[in-house]
């Protein structure tokens, strides 16, 4: 089965490169690389037009800065695969486990696979308590709402049968896209499964861009698409 690796990318210009080189080294057999630009204004979208877009199989440009649910949604629109995941182009995930994000699809065992940052008993850097604690507690809400019992909701891996996927339609522009897929992705009649992954989180200083607004704006799409939709 092709896997579509699907790439929302902001003024990404320090690791944009390195996070493509993981990307194509991960072991997987099948596989594209769609980078969506949102209007970057650092110098990325320069370099994916002057050096990258060769390289993989499709950049799409946004005509202005929208948001990563936006980006998300003109990724999926132009994926060919019969897998898609979700990548973020800073270096805080692991391409290196698509294989296991992906296995429960291929065995026919999960139709939706989230790769959870707090599950497992590996090693793992310790991170701000206010931001664990915000996605604990969207986690937490969107589970009372939707009756999944997930760890992560907020997780940039998502991996999505490209005929699930198919069934969604999304509406959110930012980071609040992770509650309202997850809502949405929850009324259909699928097989959801969770995956321990690593995570590598950067500062704000580094070029971290989730915040506050985000949280709350998360809260609502949560009640919104669960209630509402």
């Amino acid at each position: 089965m092709k896997l579509s690796v699907i790439i929302p990318v902001y003024n990404e210009v320090s690791t944009i490169e390195e996070i493509l080189r993981r990307v194509k080294a991960s072991p997987v057999d099948d596989m594209e690389v769609i980078l969506i630009d949102d209007f970057s204004t650092d110098g990325t979208r320069e370099l994916l037009r002057d050096k990258i877009e060769a390289t993989v199989d499709k950049v799409v440009y946004l005509e202005r800065n929208s948001g990563k649910g936006t980006a998300c949604r003109a990724g999926f629109a132009v994926a060919t695969g019969d897998i898609i995941i979700i990548q973020d182009a800073d270096l805080e995930y692991n391409p290196n486990e698509y294989p296991s994000l992906i296995e429960p699809i291929l065995s026919d065992r999960a139709d939706v696979v989230y790769g959870s940052r707090f599950m497992g008993s590996g090693s793992h850097p310790v991170v701000e308590f206010w931001h664990r604690f915000g996605n604990r507690v969207i986690t937490h809400v969107s589970n009372m709402f939707t009756d999944l019992g997930m760890s992560d909701v907020e997780t940039c891996y998502k991996v999505f049968r490209r005929d699930v996927l198919d069934q969604i339609e999304l509406k959110e522009k930012r980071f609040a896209f992770d509650p309202e897929i997850t809502a949405k992705m929850s009324k259909l009649n699928v097989r959801v499964w969770e995956v321990p992954i690593t995570y590598y989180r950067r500062s704000y200083a580094e070029g971290k861009k989730i915040g506050l607004r985000d949280a709350v704006r998360a809260i609502y799409a949560i009640i919104r698409y669960n209630l509402f939709s």
